[in-house]
Protein backbone atom coordinates (compact mmCIF):
# COMPACT_ATOMS: atom_id res chain seq x y z
CA UNK A 1 0.00 0.00 0.00
CA UNK A 2 1.44 3.59 -0.71
CA UNK A 3 1.23 6.69 1.74
CA UNK A 4 -1.53 8.01 -0.50
CA UNK A 5 -3.87 5.15 0.45
CA UNK A 6 -2.39 4.70 3.80
CA UNK A 7 -3.11 8.66 4.93
CA UNK A 8 -6.69 8.03 3.02
CA UNK A 9 -7.39 5.25 5.49
CA UNK A 10 -5.95 7.05 8.22
CA UNK A 11 -8.09 10.19 7.38
CA UNK A 12 -11.41 8.01 6.67
CA UNK A 13 -11.17 9.38 3.38
CA UNK A 14 -11.12 13.15 4.35
CA UNK A 15 -8.88 16.01 4.37
CA UNK A 16 -7.49 16.18 7.30
CA UNK A 17 -7.28 19.92 7.97
CA UNK A 18 -11.46 21.14 6.86
CA UNK A 19 -12.75 17.66 6.15
CA UNK A 20 -13.41 18.35 2.14
CA UNK A 21 -14.24 14.58 0.93
CA UNK A 22 -12.56 14.91 -2.26
CA UNK A 23 -9.26 16.43 -4.72
CA UNK A 24 -6.56 14.99 -2.08
CA UNK A 25 -3.03 15.21 -2.42
CA UNK A 26 0.03 14.49 -0.21
CA UNK A 27 1.62 17.31 2.09
CA UNK A 28 5.03 16.95 3.44
CA UNK A 29 5.33 19.03 6.38
CA UNK A 30 8.46 21.04 5.84
CA UNK A 31 11.04 21.48 7.26
CA UNK A 32 12.33 18.50 5.06
CA UNK A 33 11.09 15.60 7.22
CA UNK A 34 10.86 11.91 7.26
CA UNK A 35 7.84 12.05 4.71
CA UNK A 36 6.19 9.21 5.25
CA UNK A 37 3.07 8.31 7.53
CA UNK A 38 4.91 10.50 10.59
CA UNK A 39 5.73 13.63 8.67
CA UNK A 40 2.72 14.29 6.06
CA UNK A 41 -0.56 14.47 6.00
CA UNK A 42 -3.87 14.28 3.50
CA UNK A 43 -5.28 17.52 2.04
CA UNK A 44 -8.10 18.80 -0.22
CA UNK A 45 -6.55 21.29 -2.83
CA UNK A 46 -7.73 24.59 -1.39
CA UNK A 47 -5.74 23.64 1.78
CA UNK A 48 -2.81 22.75 0.01
CA UNK A 49 -3.04 26.06 -2.19
CA UNK A 50 -3.37 28.01 1.01
CA UNK A 51 -0.86 26.42 2.93
CA UNK A 52 1.78 26.68 0.14
CA UNK A 53 0.39 30.42 -1.13
CA UNK A 54 0.31 32.92 2.21
CA UNK A 55 -1.15 35.35 -0.64
CA UNK A 56 -4.34 33.08 -1.05
CA UNK A 57 -5.66 32.75 2.52
CA UNK A 58 -9.05 32.92 3.06
CA UNK A 59 -9.34 32.91 6.88
CA UNK A 60 -13.15 31.74 6.59
CA UNK A 61 -11.86 28.82 5.53
CA UNK A 62 -9.71 27.44 8.62
CA UNK A 63 -12.23 27.95 10.96
CA UNK A 64 -12.21 24.24 10.48
CA UNK A 65 -8.84 23.99 12.79
CA UNK A 66 -11.35 24.41 15.63
CA UNK A 67 -11.72 20.05 15.32
CA UNK A 68 -8.54 19.58 13.41
CA UNK A 69 -6.29 21.31 15.59
CA UNK A 70 -7.36 18.38 18.58
CA UNK A 71 -6.00 15.50 15.71
CA UNK A 72 -3.95 12.77 17.48
CA UNK A 73 -1.30 13.21 14.22
CA UNK A 74 1.39 15.25 14.86
CA UNK A 75 1.93 16.35 11.25
CA UNK A 76 -1.74 17.57 11.49
CA UNK A 77 -1.17 19.45 14.47
CA UNK A 78 1.57 21.60 13.54
CA UNK A 79 -0.13 22.30 10.00
CA UNK A 80 -3.01 23.77 12.34
CA UNK A 81 -0.47 25.69 14.71
CA UNK A 82 1.33 27.09 11.70
CA UNK A 83 -2.25 28.24 10.12
CA UNK A 84 -3.08 29.41 12.99
CA UNK A 85 -0.47 31.31 13.59
CA UNK A 86 -0.29 32.78 10.06
CA UNK A 87 -3.83 33.99 11.03
CA UNK A 88 -3.17 35.65 14.24
CA UNK A 89 -4.21 39.40 13.29
CA UNK A 90 -8.14 37.24 12.94
CA UNK A 91 -9.30 37.70 17.01
CA UNK A 92 -10.59 34.27 16.91
CA UNK A 93 -6.98 32.14 15.98
CA UNK A 94 -5.44 33.75 19.37
CA UNK A 95 -8.09 31.40 21.10
CA UNK A 96 -7.27 28.44 19.42
CA UNK A 97 -3.61 28.82 19.70
CA UNK A 98 -3.90 29.48 23.34
CA UNK A 99 -6.27 26.44 23.85
CA UNK A 100 -4.03 24.21 22.27
CA UNK A 101 -1.29 22.14 23.60
CA UNK A 102 2.02 20.95 21.73
CA UNK A 103 4.38 18.29 23.31
CA UNK A 104 8.10 20.63 22.74
CA UNK A 105 9.23 18.37 19.98
CA UNK A 106 5.89 18.81 18.39
CA UNK A 107 6.05 22.69 18.93
CA UNK A 108 9.71 23.26 17.69
CA UNK A 109 8.64 21.27 14.17
CA UNK A 110 6.10 23.76 14.05
CA UNK A 111 7.86 26.53 14.67
CA UNK A 112 10.88 25.54 12.04
CA UNK A 113 9.71 27.47 9.36
CA UNK A 114 9.38 30.68 11.18
CA UNK A 115 5.63 30.62 11.30
CA UNK A 116 4.48 32.90 14.31
CA UNK A 117 7.07 34.71 14.14
CA UNK A 118 7.52 38.81 13.54
CA UNK A 119 8.68 39.60 9.94
CA UNK A 120 11.27 41.21 11.83
CA UNK A 121 12.46 38.22 14.37
CA UNK A 122 12.74 35.87 11.07
CA UNK A 123 16.08 34.69 10.24
CA UNK A 124 15.65 34.78 6.27
CA UNK A 125 18.55 33.48 4.30
CA UNK A 126 19.62 34.44 0.85
CA UNK A 127 21.85 33.86 -1.92
CA UNK A 128 24.34 36.04 -3.50
CA UNK A 129 21.56 37.64 -5.68
CA UNK A 130 18.86 38.21 -2.37
CA UNK A 131 16.99 35.78 -3.50
CA UNK A 132 15.17 33.77 -0.05
CA UNK A 133 16.72 30.27 0.35
CA UNK A 134 14.64 27.91 1.94
CA UNK A 135 14.90 24.06 3.29
CA UNK A 136 14.76 21.93 0.64
CA UNK A 137 16.17 24.35 -2.23
CA UNK A 138 18.71 23.21 -4.43
CA UNK A 139 21.93 25.78 -5.01
CA UNK A 140 25.44 26.41 -7.03
CA UNK A 141 28.52 27.38 -5.90
CA UNK A 142 29.53 31.25 -7.25
CA UNK A 143 33.10 30.08 -6.57
CA UNK A 144 35.75 27.58 -5.72
CA UNK A 145 35.62 27.00 -2.06
CA UNK A 146 38.38 25.30 0.42
CA UNK A 147 36.22 22.91 2.78
CA UNK A 148 37.60 23.38 6.10
CA UNK A 149 39.29 20.79 7.83
CA UNK A 150 39.97 18.81 4.77
CA UNK A 151 41.95 18.70 1.79
CA UNK A 152 38.65 18.96 -0.29
CA UNK A 153 38.25 22.42 -2.91
CA UNK A 154 34.61 22.80 -4.13
CA UNK A 155 34.51 23.79 -7.45
CA UNK A 156 32.51 26.68 -8.69
CA UNK A 157 29.34 25.62 -10.33
CA UNK A 158 28.75 22.55 -8.26
CA UNK A 159 25.13 21.83 -7.10
CA UNK A 160 24.18 21.33 -3.63
CA UNK A 161 21.37 19.70 -3.44
CA UNK A 162 18.33 19.77 -0.84
CA UNK A 163 20.05 22.26 1.33
CA UNK A 164 19.21 22.59 5.11
CA UNK A 165 19.27 26.62 6.93
CA UNK A 166 21.01 27.46 9.82
CA UNK A 167 17.86 28.11 12.15
CA UNK A 168 20.14 30.74 13.75
CA UNK A 169 22.44 32.57 11.52
CA UNK A 170 21.25 33.70 8.00
CA UNK A 171 24.40 33.27 6.52
CA UNK A 172 25.13 29.65 7.09
CA UNK A 173 23.50 26.93 4.73
CA UNK A 174 24.35 23.23 4.57
CA UNK A 175 24.55 20.45 2.22
CA UNK A 176 26.20 18.13 0.05
CA UNK A 177 28.87 18.38 -2.10
CA UNK A 178 29.73 15.05 -3.42
CA UNK A 179 29.21 12.95 -0.50
CA UNK A 180 30.51 15.40 2.06
CA UNK A 181 28.16 17.71 4.69
CA UNK A 182 29.49 20.69 4.61
CA UNK A 183 28.94 24.28 6.00
CA UNK A 184 28.28 27.07 3.42
CA UNK A 185 28.48 30.87 3.69
CA UNK A 186 24.81 32.18 1.61
CA UNK A 187 27.05 35.27 -0.33
CA UNK A 188 28.75 31.91 -2.38
CA UNK A 189 25.75 30.43 -4.12
CA UNK A 190 22.62 31.33 -6.21
CA UNK A 191 19.65 29.97 -5.96
CA UNK A 192 18.96 27.24 -9.03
Amino acid sequence: MGLLEDLINRSGSNCELCGATANFSTYEVPPVSSGGLDGSLLVCDTCKNQIENPGAMDANHWRCLNDSMWSEHNPVKVIAWRMLSRLKSEGWTQDLLDMMYLEDETLNWAKATGEGLLESDKIIHRDVNGVILENGDNVVLIKDLKVKGSSMIAKQGTPVRRISLDKENAEYIEGKVGAQQIVIITKYVKKT
